[in-house]
């Protein structure tokens, strides 16, 4: 099974959202079936077959994240670290002023969902491919 050092040498590639196709397909060639991002800390658990689970640890100091979603705001948001124009530290505070606590990524769908504090869908997105 993979790593959380395969993870994080897969990661370190990604310098802006328009590189997360290209981390996918690396992390899913690993074997990994679905991962959870929270933006208050970056953590993140990445799951495989069987029930494999590892954890990342948290990688910077928590914020908080706003108990009301603006889901207009964190669209925009979306669209402009999706064309390279914010880097991770940006996108993951616009997330959480949005009100967007976690997304997770499954590697089967393609399709990666964005959660609020009160675990509600906010927006289901297809993964290019």
């Amino acid at each position: 099974m993979f790593t959380i050092d395969q993870i994080a040498a897969a990661h370190s590639k990604v310098k802006s959202g328009a590189d997360f196709p290209n981390y996918i397909k690396e992390i899913k060639q690993l074997g990994v079936t679905h991962y959870e991002t929270f933006a208050s800390d970056s953590r993140a658990d990445f799951y495989g077959a069987n029930n494999f689970k590892v954890c990342m640890p948290a990688k910077f100091s928590p914020i908080a994240v706003s108990d009301n979603c603006n889901v207009e705001q964190f669209k925009n948001d979306l669209k402009n670290h999706q064309q390279g124009k914010t880097d991770y530290l940006t996108w993951r505070n616009d997330t959480a002023k949005s009100g967007i606590e976690k997304w997770k990524v499954d590697l089967h769908q393609m399709t990666c969902t964005y959660y609020d504090t009160k675990g509600n869908e906010i927006l289901t997105e297809n993964i290019p491919q």
